[in-house]
């Protein structure tokens, strides 16, 4: 079973609201009937109305248990005004202003989400990364203990007799050069995530050019060994379900023949399920490439760092990458142990 199918029967018993702030998207309106039709929760979509009825019609596709809103019309609209008043970045803002922001549907989104009123959001169908990234970095709060906000990828690779791989590629779309303590945080964030999702242990792999080097002192090689054993100081002292290996190859690390040539042991190598990245230009080449070269479903990018989901998807996203993103985040939001029937369980 893929693990978008795993997730949607698990979400048809805890259904939940997830909001698009580009509702009059075509491949949104699409995922958001079938978020209906496989019972997974209410899809809210922002846009004005007579223009996502009309595209509708067009597509021939009933907007049933999907609401609309129009931001400019809603009586919510002073409420979030005095919620970004309350944001340290907003509060030199006058009422105005403040207004103005919240009509913004990605900002508009984002308070939805921080409110309560939503579950979750994905946005960046039609939109620059940077342009749906800003509002939600602006917005939504921070997990405890979690100073970096990242982005990962989810691959989901058949393999044979009909096993499956599932890979978290991290960070493919947020910090551009991540410091070593960034670093750490993104792998444990993308760590949990994935054992969020999938109920199993987290194999993380720090990536490099190199290998338990230890005469090379290229600072991408110094950076990887500096995240790992952070990485591995947090888990100890957190007490997390997470197993660290770095820094390491991506052949040894996904290849168990490639590992033992190079002589490694332990429980990741050639079994790692989640990839750190040193930088994000090595990060997002390969995830595009593998998106593109690749049969296997990919899903993202998913947000991590906030204490809601969000997503930031590509402008290339088809219906099915937005769907299978949308039950991703709705997934998060359902407690690890109720989504797999843990109870009593941590």
């Amino acid at each position: 079973m893929s693990l978008l199918e795993n997730l949607q029967n698990q979400l048809r018993r805890h259904p939940k609201r997830i909001v698009f702030p580009e509702g009059a998207d075509p491949r949104i309106i699409q995922a958001a009937r079938q978020f209906v039709t496989h019972q997974l929760g209410i899809p809210v979509l922002l846009g004005d109305r007579s223009v996502i009825k009309e595209r509708a019609v067009q597509l021939n596709i009933n907007l049933d248990h999907i609401r609309l809103i129009e931001p400019e019309r809603t009586d919510e609209l002073e409420l979030y005004a005095d919620r970004l008043a309350e944001i340290p970045h907003f509060s030199d803002l006058s009422r105005n202003q403040l207004r103005e922001i919240a009509l913004d549907k990605n900002a508009y989104a984002a308070l939805m989400v921080a409110n309560g009123q939503a579950d979750g959001m994905v946005s960046g169908a039609t939109t620059a990364a940077s342009s749906a990234l800003r509002p939600m970095l602006r917005i939504i709060p921070r997990q405890d203990h979690v100073s970096t906000v990242s982005s990962l990828l989810i691959l989901d690779i058949p393999m044979e007799e009909n096993e499956r791989r599932v890979l978290a590629l991290a960070d493919s779309a947020v910090i551009p050069d991540p410091t070593a303590d960034q670093l750490s945080d993104i792998a444990i964030t993308t760590a949990l995530l994935r054992y969020h999702l999938t109920n199993e242990i987290s194999k993380v792999a720090m990536l490099s050019f190199t290998t338990h080097a230890e005469h090379v002192h290229h600072p991408a090689v110094r950076k990887m060994q500096e995240a790992t054993a952070k990485a591995k100081d947090r888990i100890r002292e957190l007490d997390l379900p997470i197993l660290v290996e770095g820094e390491i190859q991506a052949d040894a690390a996904l290849d168990p023949f490639s590992a033992r040539i190079k002589q490694l042991n332990g429980d990741v190598a050639g079994d790692a399920n989640v990839l750190i990245f040193p930088d994000l230009v090595s990060s997002n080449i390969a995830s595009k490439m593998v998106q593109f070269l690749s049969t296997c479903r990919s899903y993202g990018q998913i947000l991590t760092g906030f204490n809601r989901p969000a997503a930031e998807i590509s402008r290339s996203a088809s219906a099915h990458d937005i769907l299978g993103t949308a039950v991703i985040v709705a997934a998060q939001a359902v407690d690890r142990r109720l989504l797999f029937g843990l109870s009593g369980q941590g």
